[in-house]
């Protein structure tokens, strides 16, 4: 199962990772935070890594 993980120091909060996949990912404190991986084959995950625009997300898996 791929698991995404959410790089702190480079999240800006810009939130599309949590407009793109809500039931993985939500915003807390201005940083993009992983939820629930159980959910996370319901999104493309690669398609995650492209969105973000500072290349905060990696999936492990």
């Amino acid at each position: 199962m791929s698991e995404p993980v959410v790089d702190y120091g480079l999240c800006i909060g810009c939130g599309a990772c949590v407009d793109f996949c809500p039931e993985v990912f939500e915003l807390r404190d201005e940083k993009a935070w992983v939820i629930e991986t159980a959910t996370c084959d319901s999104c493309d995950c690669e398609e995650i890594i492209t969105l973000c625009p500072v290349d905060a997300i990696e999936i492990l898996g």
